[in-house]
C-alpha cells in the first residue's frame, strides 16, 4: 500500500472510532488516542520546557481532546486537531506562570526580526542514525535543541522530530507555511551551528567518509 493510502486507511478507522465513541463506547478513546501520546508531550516539552508542565498539558489536552471530541469535523486530520489542543495548553500555562526566563510574546516577534547569519546549512536527517544512538551526542542534541529559541523549538519538534508536514505544522501552531518553513531552516542552522565544536572534536573517530561530507570538516 502506498503512503497515501496507508494515511487514508488511518483516518478512516479514526473517523470510524471517533463515530463509535460518540456513540456510547467511550472505552474506544485510549485506543484512539494512544498513538499520539507522546508527540502530545514533546509538542507541550517544547514549549514549556519543563517535563512535569509537558505531562499536564498532555495530560490536559487529552481531556479537552475527549470532552470536545464532538467539536472534530475532520476539516484537519485528528493529529493536527490534536496538537493545536496541546500547544494552546502549553501556551497558557506559560501565559499563568509568567516565567520571567520564557520569552515574551512581544519578545518572540522581535526575535523573528533579527538578522542572523550562521554557517552552511546541511540537512540535519542526514546524520546517520548510528552516530544519533551514542548517549553523547543523543544528550549534546537534547541540549541543543532545549537552547534553541521557543519559536524555533516548536517548529523543529513538530517537523522533524513528529515529522509533521509543513501545512499541518503551520495549522497546528497557527502561522503561515512560509513561516514554518523559515523558522525549520534557522532552527536546523542554529542546532548545526550549536553541535559544530562537538562534531569538529570528534571527527577523528568516525569514519572519514561521513565527516567529508559535513560542511565543517
Amino acid at each position: 500500500m502506498t503512503a497515501a493510502g496507508t494515511t487514508g486507511a488511518k483516518e478512516r478507522n479514526e473517523a470510524g472510532l471517533i463515530a463509535r465513541i460518540l456513540g456510547g463506547e467511550k472505552e474506544l478513546f485510549h485506543e484512539l488516542i494512544r498513538p499520539y501520546e507522546r508527540m502530545l508531550y514533546l509538542t507541550a516539552f517544547s514549549i514549556v520546557k519543563n517535563e512535569t508542565d509537558a505531562e499536564e498539558c498532555a495530560q490536559d489536552a487529552v481531556v479537552n481532546a475527549y470532552r470536545n471530541l464532538a467539536k472534530f469535523r475532520g476539516d484537519s486530520k485528528f493529529s493536527t486537531w490534536l496538537v493545536t489542543i496541546v500547544v494552546n495548553e502549553a501556551r497558557q500555562k506559560l501565559r499563568k506562570a509568567k516565567r520571567a526566563k520564557e520569552e515574551s510574546l512581544d519578545g518572540v516577534i522581535q526575535g523573528e526580526e533579527e538578522e542572523y547569519t550562521p554557517a552552511p546549512l546541511t540537512d540535519w536527517r542526514e546524520i546517520p542514525s548510528e552516530a544519533l544512538e551514542r548517549k553523547e551526542l543523543r544528550e549534546t542534541l537534547q541540549k541543543a535543541v532545549a537552547d534553541l529559541p521557543g519559536i524555533y523549538r516548536q517548529v523543529f519538534t513538530l517537523r522533524d522530530l513528529q515529522e509533521m508536514n509543513v501545512a499541518d505544522t503551520a495549522a497546528a501552531l497557527g502561522v503561515n507555511e512560509n513561516i514554518v518553513k523559515v523558522r525549520l531552516h534557522r532552527a536546523r542552522m542554529m542546532l548545526q551551528k550549536s553541535l559544530a565544536p562537538y562534531l569538529k572534536k570528534n571527527a577523528g573517530q568516525e569514519r572519514k567518509g561521513f565527516w567529508g561530507r559535513m560542511p565543517w570538516s
